[in-house]
């Protein structure tokens, strides 16, 4: 699809559903217990997944400045760096843009 949209950048997003945490003492519309798929930490975690799918998420770091925010970097498999390093902005927006986080995504030098 790329090649067909003269060199934009495409990415592909699963739909995914966030269901409310439960209330204790509350009664709720759902009879079931809440399945951790469905959980916002989950689906943030599966649209990351997706966001950078050739490459694969090899490491993953939260570094909270002094101000309190929150900066989330990702290590990326070395072996996929020339597919995707051109992306890596993209990626980045569009995560800010779906989940409201801020995400680096960089490449280790070595693997432990």
């Amino acid at each position: 699809l790329e090649k067909k949209f003269s060199g934009k950048h495409v990415v592909f997003v699963a739909q995914r559903r966030i269901l409310p945490k439960p209330k204790p003492k509350v009664v709720s519309k759902y009879k079931q217990k809440r399945p951790y798929s469905r959980t916002l930490t989950s689906v943030h975690n599966a649209i990351l997944d997706d966001l950078c799918y050739p490459a694969e998420i090899v490491g993953k770091r939260t570094r909270v400045r002094l101000d309190g925010s929150h900066l989330i970097k990702v290590q990326l498999d070395k072996n996929q760096q020339t597919n995707v390093e051109h992306k890596l902005d993209t990626f980045s927006a569009v995560y800010k843009k779906l989940c409201g986080k801020e995400v680096v995504f960089e490449f280790p030098e070595y693997m432990l």
